[in-house]
């Protein structure tokens, strides 16, 4: 926990206030509260998910996000307890104790995992992207070899 810092906190717990009478958010809803920023949201997800606060449900399909996720009890009650901002003022106030590396450590490998998380979704949408302007090209010398021959053609009508 100790890897989030206190905006990232409280924008956890805007995504658990999200949830409302239904329980659950859409991939859309919760890419509005991301300003359709889905590797954010993708970290947020990991990190609801790998604290056992939300499921997935849905298609993935393309998309690095499930379509539904869920609130489950257990997350409801840790919002209820003050959620992610006031673990993080606790941890704050926490005198640290010596010998205190095996936490470091970890504190270190959940924030390169989740900038892992981010950069793996940024090469999937580079790779799209990269993909679809392969495909225009293509495109595009179809058209200049199917001109090239309207134009011999037209030019051989004329003679």
């Amino acid at each position: 926990m100790t890897d989030l810092n206190e905006y990232e906190c409280e924008l956890l717990d805007a995504v658990l206030e999200a949830f409302g009478i239904p329980d659950s958010l859409t991939r859309l809803q919760l890419l509005d509260l991301f300003d359709h920023d889905e590797a954010t949201a993708f970290a947020m997800v990991q990190v609801l998910t790998r604290e056992g606060l939300i499921t997935k449900s849905g298609l993935h399909g393309d998309y690095e996000l499930p379509e539904k996720l869920i609130l489950k009890p257990k997350g409801e009650k840790f919002l209820k307890q003050g959620g992610f901002t006031r673990r993080y003022h606790t941890e704050q106030q926490k005198p640290l104790e010596i010998g205190s590396t095996l936490a470091k450590l970890q504190q270190q490998n959940l924030r390169l995992q989740n900038l892992k998380l981010a950069n793996e979704t940024e090469i999937n949408s580079l790779k799209k992207t990269v993909n679809d302007l392969h495909t225009r090209q293509y495109i595009w010398w179809g058209l200049i070899v199917v001109a090239l021959i309207v134009g011999l053609f037209i030019g051989q009508m004329f003679k």
